[in-house]
This record gives C-alpha cells, sequence and structure tokens, in this order.
C-alpha cells in the first residue's frame, strides 16, 4: 500500500514537472508593443486636429490652372484675437485678395507650408495671408515658433465657433482664398505647392 502511494506521488512529481513552463517574456513583449500601438492610435488622432501625412500632397493639388468656384459663397466675417490681444476682423482687409490659413505648430505639413505663404505675402501688395492656429496653448507655443520661422503675416487665435463657421475644419493644414469682395474662391485641405496658389491670385489679378 505505501509503495502505490509512494507511486501516485511520484507520477504526481512527474506530471507537475511535465506541464509547459509560461513563456512571461513572451507575454510581456506583447503587451509592451499593443502599448505602443496604442500610443501611436492616440497620438495621431489628437483632439486638436489631426495631422496630415507630410510626405505627400493630396491627391488633387496639381499644378493645373485652377477653377474657381463659380457660386463663391460669402466668407464669414470672424474677429479674433491676434498674438498681441488686438481684435482683427476679416473685413479688415476688404479690397485685398485673403488667405485663411488654418494651422498648428505641431503640424509639419502646416510647417512645410509657411515658407510658401511667408513668400506670397512678401511678392503681392494685394494679397493678405492671415494664419488662425488651432493649437490647444497657443501663447504657450505660438509666439516662440513665429519668431523661429520669421512669419510676417497676422496670427489668429482660433476658437471653436470660427472652425464652425467655415464648415468644419477636419485637418490641417486647410487654407482659404478669398476674393476682395469678401467670398470664397477655392477651399484647399492638405498641403499644396505654392503655383496652387499663385494660380488662384493670377487668375483673381488677372494679370
Amino acid at each position: 500500500m505505501k509503495k502505490q502511494k509512494e507511486r501516485k506521488i511520484g507520477t504526481q512529481a512527474r506530471s507537475q514537472e511535465e506541464k509547459p513552463k509560461i513563456n512571461w517574456g513572451r507575454y510581456f513583449t506583447i503587451a509592451f508593443v499593443a502599448t505602443v500601438i496604442i500610443l501611436f492610435i492616440v497620438n495621431n488622432t489628437r483632439d486638436d486636429l489631426p495631422e496630415i501625412n507630410p510626405q505627400h500632397y493630396p491627391p488633387s493639388s496639381s499644378d493645373e490652372k485652377t477653377k474657381t468656384d463659380e457660386t463663391r459663397n460669402p466668407a464669414h466675417n470672424f474677429a479674433l484675437k491676434s498674438l498681441d490681444g488686438k481684435n482683427v476682423q476679416l473685413s479688415d482687409f476688404k479690397g485685398k485678395i485673403v488667405i485663411v490659413d488654418f494651422w498648428a505648430t505641431w503640424c509639419a505639413p502646416c510647417r512645410e507650408g509657411i515658407p510658401d505663404l511667408i513668400e506670397i505675402q512678401k511678392e503681392y501688395k494685394d494679397v493678405q495671408v492671415i494664419g488662425i492656429t488651432v493649437d490647444q496653448n497657443p501663447m504657450e507655443v505660438v509666439p516662440g515658433f513665429v519668431k523661429e520661422f520669421k512669419i510676417n503675416y497676422p496670427i489668429l487665435i482660433s476658437d471653436p465657433n470660427v472652425l464652425q463657421q467655415y464648415g468644419g475644419i477636419d485637418a490641417i493644414p486647410t487654407s482659404f482664398i478669398i476674393s476682395k469682395d469678401g467670398k470664397i474662391i477655392k477651399k484647399m485641405v492638405g498641403l499644396y505647392p505654392k503655383s496652387t496658389y499663385l494660380n488662384v491670385i493670377r487668375e483673381e489679378l488677372q494679370i
């Protein structure tokens, strides 16, 4: 009886030894990779608007002559604060073609397109560029950015009403080219080459 008991205990011991060991290292690796993926998704679906792939222009951003919108809907006459605390309205620039650019400091394609807007502001006295930042903490990050990039046009601080009044800004950069009489000529979502802006400007100025 004692021997049977010993054999039984020995069998149990062997069966326990034969059980596969849990590979904790593998589970930790899987958990780590899953965490990285989740953080990547969260970082690229921020509440302050998604960032467009900086490597590609949108499919519609060709250098061909741009057709204007025949209906020419009136642009909303926003009134927003500038970085220096002044109230700025779209109507302040009546008589000029206005480029309204919705952007943010963290947006790579926005940064890539800013030098073109700076050049347009320098080259065309009949054109006024306005940047509207959608940064979450604009007064902390935008002034230094403006100084670093030597931005030569006014930067205004966005609010939810303006985003809604301009049809909802789902991605940045989003730019509107507005005629001298305050009507939207073209809306451009994404990074566009300078030539696209110039096509519209020259057509509007008839040059």
